[in-house]
């Protein structure tokens, strides 16, 4: 029997090169910071430790405060409400679109228009499984009611909208992960992105500590002299991370395309499973995830797949159906009735670029004789 992984990387020699540099010699954040923001198309980029740190950097940037509000889809993974409430802010949440398992615009809409609080300050918007959603509407909508864009691109690093990458365009900061799969980590590394100066300059600052140093120079500065201006964080990425994060970078257009093949492949062997509907995406799509749909007894067909050596995900459990976030905001299962729906029937299959022809095709087969036999 065959054991295929919800996720797993290839590693190659150049890897091992790469690191031993990074042992060698310094500078390699530097580095993964201007070919990330070249690759990207943004202007400025600044590394972290992982994605969340990158959140939390942004949420630091923007100067959140206590009381204040954030709006995020209910369909996030925990780490989107966690760097708002770390303020002591309120996360705002609001259902979602079942097409494209994004937040809803047509409900982000009706928060803004009944919004009267001037304590709302912005969204956090996550791009689930590497399809963003409509941003040219939410653009607008965001101009219109002058609220800040955070884009959450973990999932969607190198995805583009309309031809252009996430994070090269009206966002006023995104937040990468070169590391979107939280259980299987290699190395660990989040971005931040932005094309606005003031909000580079101070998360670059805030992210070692709000720490300000002189350099040695032979007029005698002193270069163990240091001081604090504000209140900072430790979020800068180690240099070993940053070189190993760089081969990432390298070969992300590849994995991309490879995870567009399996899903292709996926998609029309999949059609006419019964109990099984295929993911139909609307617009540009980059497959960090393929989420496909059981209409009746989805943990009974996981538990099948894993006896049959198959790995699958769920992304997400709803935010409001969570302990602390259902007690903290006296939230009812049946508030977001849209995701309540996407939940119980969604489920990820394993897709990335290291996968095999055989190793699909075995994932097919599987899910096809599951979906005859145990439903």
């Amino acid at each position: 029997m065959k054991k295929i992984p919800l996720f797993s990387r290839k590693h190659d020699q150049n890897e091992v090169e790469k690191l031993t540099e990074a042992i060698e010699r310094g500078g390699m954040q530097e580095e993964l910071e201007g070919a990330f923001a070249d690759y990207i198309g943004a202007d400025f980029a600044i590394a972290t430790a992982n994605e969340t740190a990158a959140l939390h950097l942004a949420m630091t940037a923007i100067d959140l405060k206590r009381g204040d509000k954030i709006i995020c889809s209910v369909n996030a993974y925990p780490n989107v409400p966690e760097v708002v409430r770390h303020f002591d802010a309120e996360p705002i949440f609001v259902d979602i679109n079942e097409e494209d398992f994004n937040i809803d615009l047509d409900e982000l809409e009706k928060v803004l228009a009944k919004n009267k609080s001037k304590k709302l300050k912005g969204a956090i918007i996550s791009h689930v499984g590497g399809q963003p959603t409509d941003l040219e509407r939410l653009y607008a909508i965001a101009e219109e009611y002058n609220i800040l864009i955070i884009e959450d691109a973990t999932e969607a690093m190198g995805a583009t909208y309309n031809g252009e990458k996430i994070g090269a365009l009206k966002a006023d900061l995104t937040a990468f992960s070169f590391n979107p799969h939280n259980r299987y980590p290699t190395a660990k590394g989040g971005m931040l992105t932005t094309f606005n100066e003031e909000l580079d300059e101070r998360a670059r600052l805030l992210r070692q500590n709000a720490l300000v140093r002189r350099e040695w120079d032979e007029e005698g500065s002193l270069g163990y002299i240091y001081d604090v201006v504000d209140i900072g964080l430790e979020y800068d990425m180690s240099n070993l991370d940053a070189a190993y994060n760089a081969t990432l970078l390298a070969n992300n257009d590849a994995e991309i395309a490879r995870r567009k093949e399996i899903a292709a492949i996926y998609t029309k062997e999949l059609a006419n499973t019964p109990h099984v509907s295929v993911p139909q995406p609307l617009r540009e799509h980059s497959y960090e995830l393929f989420m496909i749909k059981v209409d009746k007894n989805r943990d009974s067909f996981a538990r099948e797949l894993y006896k049959r050596g198959i790995e699958v995900g769920l992304h997400y459990i709803p935010l409001h159906l969570l302990s602390y976030y259902k007690q903290k905001y006296s939230l009812r299962v049946n508030d977001y009735p849209k995701a309540l729906r996407n939940y119980q029937q969604i489920l990820s299959l394993p897709i990335y670029g290291a996968m095999s022809d055989d190793d699909v095709a075995y994932v097919i087969e599987q899910v096809k004789e599951v979906a005859q036999s145990h439903i």
